[in-house]
């Protein structure tokens, strides 16, 4: 076979544009190698310069496999690979996905695993019906546990190649023994089917492997050059399958940043990168620290922050770009405001020649969003979601609202259709044919047919009792259409329903995030209620109708991008506001948590400012809405760990416009909430921060409860709350902008 050969490396096109450490990355042919690739630094450039340039020394393209986690990735692997060397090459290479890659090996050697070739794979959807199954089979009542987190904790045990025995032998929990039961028999269940799920591609790569000499002698052989692209990112199941396909020829070579190692929730094993060296002790590391893609300002505010971390490989990433501006810091009064001031930014740097697309919002929490949808949409500023859906249409937030629906309006039949098994109520298809049958032959709505469940022969006892239970719920809480409820009512409501036990058993991250969500959305109900003295929930829910209806009709291209930060990981924008920066929020803290859980925080936080081209703001609240109450934030840490010659505060910017030099919020609270003074702020701070100018001990009066002394202030500006203790009915909480109090 001919061996294109290079005569002049400078000249020749796959070295064009790359700096020496790149370079030696590309060359870098025989033994393990590690590429720590800092953010921008042109990784995706090394990897696809590196295989052209295996091709282009005679390397056969069916001797080289490239492992991504993405189907795009590989495609754009292959695709700048055919532009540096012969487009025919290019395709035969093994590049794609661990999954796909291994599926496809899998096929052909499904007779030793003891499968056959056409093997169906099972997506999430296809694997949760399968748990169902099983635990029908097994008596195991849904009631008793929740299927999707049996699912979620079988895939945990796949990922770090924990099988059925090891499950079984280490459960101690009843809930875990339970599991362990299902584990065995969806394990059963899928061989039976001749299927495997997701978690299983991996699982059966390893036994393949494992359990056949001649087959890993030959896959050994057969892929003499590895590349692993966001080795960072990889679990245990996929770290053990690289381990023994590359223990032959130990050509091995993986890139990534352990400083962007922020997926660990879903199983990615930071020291699988960490430990690289103690796996191959005669590899090579090369750093790429030259970032083409940030400002000094924003690299040396990133340097700051990782070097914090002390589970880390050091690295400096540095560059050329100009200093560029400082990162702005700004601190508003609650979170309403927070999202008011991100559309200002936007503004602002539209009114500087700056295009919607060139600005993202990040922040901590999906549940963060909805603040920010509604202030850029008050502002008519374009907008899209990255990586999730937009807050009215996520799940948990339509279920809730159905809920809501279904109050206003016990007619509205779709709505009990979305709602009446969430949760599962042993309402089941056959149970719902006969409700709709009865409602149809009685000129009922499905709600009300629910009441005369006992009349209904063809229920089963059961169901008769589950529907009338739903009837009598939906019933009892149908005041809550008819006033201007608290937070706590509405939230007892939704709690009553069972749909919050639902994921709080599941104990997973989505779930969690999901209460965050119906949270938010309640603390939204009570916002609009105290700006609408006369709205109620069905005005509410016509708001947010019209909204999904306006976001329906949004085309423009030109958006500003809000996500979480874990989707904005690998995008990069000329303008990033980072918001919620808050301790608790950002960094997210628990008591139990690892000292490693809150390193990754900090590494999310190092992937959200090397996101950034050329802006940073930065943005954080004193006050959050928590629970239907207003909370005291303190800044995050991370904050104080950028330099200050870095920053510029809105307290600086204030002394611009000759209002203060000083921080112009200032609170002293005792007993955690007991709000006590304010003082040294200008003459207008009262006014500016929106509140009334009582203060804890004033005698006051109320139109209806008469005279009354007020003993705690809570809240800031449009949230601020006062308890007074009524000589006529005791102790009442009161919104302040409601409440007219008069002070004697």
């Amino acid at each position: 076979m001919l061996k294109l050969q290079i005569t002049n490396e400078d000249n020749n096109k796959i070295f064009q544009n790359l700096n020496n450490d790149q370079i030696a990355a590309v060359k870098h042919i025989n033994g393990p190698l590690l590429i720590v690739a800092g953010a921008g630094s042109g990784k995706t450039k090394v990897i696809t310069s590196r295989i052209a340039y295996l091709l282009s020394i005679g390397k056969r393209p069916d001797e080289i496999l490239a492992l991504t986690f993405t189907n795009k990735a590989a495609k754009e692997m292959k695709e700048r690979i055919a532009r540096l060397v012969e487009p025919e090459k290019a395709i035969k290479i093994w590049a794609g996905t661990f999954h796909s890659i291994f599926a496809r090996i899998l096929r052909k050697e499904s007779h030793l695993i003891n499968y056959t070739s056409n093997f169906s794979i099972y997506d999430q959807e296809d694997s949760l019906s399968a748990i169902k199954t099983v635990m029908n089979n097994l008596g195991i009542n849904i009631q008793q546990i929740n299927p999707n987190f049996v699912q979620s904790r079988i895939s945990s045990a796949k990922n770090r190649f924990i099988d059925i025995y090891q499950f079984e032998r280490s459960a101690e929990s009843p809930s875990e023994k339970i599991i362990a039961k299902i584990y065995i028999e969806y394990d059963a269940y899928l061989k039976k089917n001749n299927a495997m799920d997701f978690d299983d591609l991996l699982v059966n790569m390893i036994k393949l492997l494992d359990n056949n000499k001649d087959c890993l002698n030959y896959y050994q052989n057969k892929f003499k050059y590895i590349l692993v692209d966001e080795y960072q990112d990889t679990n245990r199941a996929q770290y053990l399958i690289i381990k023994l396909l590359a223990k032959s020829h130990q050509n091995i070579c993986v890139v990534g940043d352990d400083a962007q190692s922020i997926y660990r929730w879903r199983g990615a094993d930071i020291h699988n990168i960490l430990d690289f060296q103690k796996d191959y002790p005669y590899s090579k590391i090369i750093k790429l620290e030259q970032n083409y893609r940030s400002t000094k300002t924003i690299l040396n505010a990133a340097d700051s922050i990782i070097k914090n971390n002390r589970n880390q490989l050091s690295k400096k990433i540095w560059t050329n770009n100009p200093d560029g501006d400082k990162i702005e810091l700004y601190s508003t009064f609650s979170d309403y405001e927070e999202a008011n001031k991100a559309a200002e930014y936007i503004l602002k740097e539209k009114n500087n020649g700056r295009n919607y697309g060139d600005i993202a919002v990040f922040f901590r929490t999906n549940a963060q969003s909805l603040l920010f949808e509604n202030a850029l949409r008050s502002n008519q500023i374009p907008y899209i979601i990255i990586g999730s859906l937009s807050f009215y249409k996520r799940k948990e937030i339509k279920d809730v609202l159905s809920y809501f629906r279904l109050i206003i309006n016990p007619n509205d039949n779709e709505a009990f259709l979305r709602v009446i098994n969430e949760p599962p109520r042993g309402i089941g298809l056959t149970s719902l044919r006969n409700i709709k049958q009865y409602a149809l032959d009685n000129n009922l709505s499905f709600l009300e047919t629910c009441k005369y469940a006992f009349n209904i022969n063809d229920l089963q006892k059961k169901a008769q009792v589950s529907a009338l239970e739903f009837y009598n719920l939906i019933n009892e809480y149908k005041y809550l259409a008819e006033k201007q409820s608290s937070f706590s009512e509405l939230y007892e409501f939704i709690s009553k329903t069972g749909y919050l036990n639902l994921l709080q058993e599941l104990q997973t991250d989505e779930s969690l995030d999901r209460i965050q969500n119906i949270e938010q959305l309640l603390n939204d109900i009570q916002r609009f209620y105290e700006n609408n003295e006369n709205g109620n929930l069905s005005d509410y829910l016509q708001q947010i109708s019209l909204t999904s209806d306006i976001d329906n009709k949004d085309l423009s291209s030109d958006r500003v991008s809000l996500m979480t930060i874990h989707s904005a990981k690998g995008l990069e924008f000329p303008v990033v506001i980072i918001t919620g920066l808050e301790q608790g929020l950002f960094p997210l803290e628990r008591s139990d948590m690892h000292y490693e859980e809150k390193e990754e925080e900090r590494r999310l936080f190092y992937v959200a400012i090397t996101r950034a081209k050329e802006k940073i703001y930065l943005t954080y609240s004193e006050t959050r809405s928590r629970f239907g109450a207003v909370q005291n934030q303190n800044k995050s840490q991370f904050i104080n760990e950028i330099p200050k010659e870095l920053i510029i505060s809105n307290f600086e910017s204030y002394n611009k416009d000759n209002i203060t030099k000083t921080k112009t919020y200032k609170k002293t609270f005792e007993n955690h909430n007991e709000y006590s003074q304010i003082s040294n702020y200008p003459d207008n701070y009262s006014q500016l921060l929106g509140q009334s100018d009582l203060k804890i001990g004033d005698i006051v009066t109320h139109q209806q409860f008469g005279k009354g002394k007020i003993v705690q202030l809570t809240g800031f500006g449009q949230q601020q709350k006062a308890d007074v203790v009524f000589e006529s009915v005791g102790k009442k909480s009161l919104y302040l902008k409601f409440a007219k109090l008069q002070k004697i």
